[in-house]
């Protein structure tokens, strides 16, 4: 490399937003006139690359970064208040899931492991959602589930006495958090924000196990049309298995769960060759990982593995790629 410019977009093509927008906004590589758009489309880069969803689309310097962008990080946001439009990853899980499989590849490619294993807990934690999303209409918003799971026997968020010849078989926290979702649309700002810091996967949980392991189904599941709770179950199903999953369970090996250890590229393939051939029993499972093997995409076969489960095509997001080439059209 033989200049600063060089440099800067080698930075940039390594998706490296934090540590180019520093020698930018420190430095004198970058004409002024054009360093306050490099540095707002570094930090916002570098936001979607954390996956720090609540701040999507909020960058410091408004103004500096395209619309067309924001727009596509707005798409996978999280709402931070109850009646806030448009709705995000609230509406649609799938734009989050496309971004997710694009900043998986990367961190991949950098060799960020932690990083890898921390993004690949959150998409299994959310999986059972992605599913119940072509039944719901939506990702388990809050000011609109209640039309799907309330009603003449219903179990859901409801207290179930011990002893009960119909017990369900969600778990306490899964139980408290079913309850409060039907109400939090109606709570402050500030309780909303706490319900999707500690409940809101709680609730995507609930859900899984009422289409996967519900031993005593109640309404929630027996007032759907027989074929649509067939396919739903089978692919909350499959969501269950990846979420128990080798691959998933790297996460408690790494800095992001119990202990002190960074997982190996060769480890994080070991693990996913293991959840491979473990998904590959179930019949959706097989289905969707047969071309795996010819697959170019780091971890082969799990985009095919997320669209099955959505019932929808998940192809990996290009949003950091062309935060990218925006950077680099600048700086050139």
């Amino acid at each position: 490399m033989e200049t600063a410019k060089d440099v800067l977009t080698a930075l940039a093509r390594r998706h490296a937003f934090g540590d180019l927008e520093a020698l930018i906004t420190q430095g004198t590589l970058v004409p002024a006139v054009h360093a306050k758009a490099v540095a707002a489309l570094c930090a916002f880069g570098q936001r979607v690359l954390d996956l720090d969803a609540e701040d999507f689309g909020m960058p410091e310097a408004a103004g500096e970064v395209p619309q067309d962008l924001l727009d596509r990080a707005r798409a996978s946001r999280m709402p931070q208040e109850p009646r806030e439009r448009p709705r995000g990853a609230l509406a649609s899980l799938r734009p989050a899931y496309r971004l997710l499989l694009e900043v998986i590849a990367i961190r991949w490619h950098r060799r960020d492991m932690a990083a890898l294993v921390a993004a690949v807990h959150i998409a299994g934690e959310y999986l059972p959602m992605l599913a119940w999303e072509p039944v719901l209409g939506h990702a388990g918003d809050p000011a609109l589930i209640g039309a799907s799971v309330e009603g003449e026997g219903s179990r859901f968020g409801v207290p179930v006495e011990p002893g009960s010849a119909r017990m369900c078989d969600h778990t306490r926290p899964e139980r408290s958090a079913c309850d409060r979702t039907l109400r939090v649309s109606k709570e402050p700002p500030s309780g909303w924000r706490n319900y999707l810091d500690r409940q809101h996967s709680q609730v995507a949980s609930a859900l899984g196990d009422c289409a996967a392991r519900c031993r005593t189904p109640c309404t929630v599941m027996t007032r759907l049309d027989d074929l649509v709770r067939a396919d739903l179950t089978e692919r909350c199903k499959l969501a269950a298995d990846f979420t128990e999953g080798a691959l998933v369970k790297l996460r408690h090996a790494a800095p992001v769960g119990h202990g002190f250890g960074v997982p190996s590229p060769e480890e994080v393939q070991r693990a996913w060759a293991r959840a491979r051939r473990s998904l590959s029993h179930q019949p959706l499972g097989k289905a969707a990982l047969a071309g795996a093997d010819g697959d170019a995409y780091p971890l082969p076969g799990l985009p095919a593995l997320f669209s099955a489960i959505a019932a929808d095509d998940l192809r990996p997001d290009t949003l950091l790629h062309d935060v990218t080439k925006r950077i680099t059209s600048t700086l050139a």
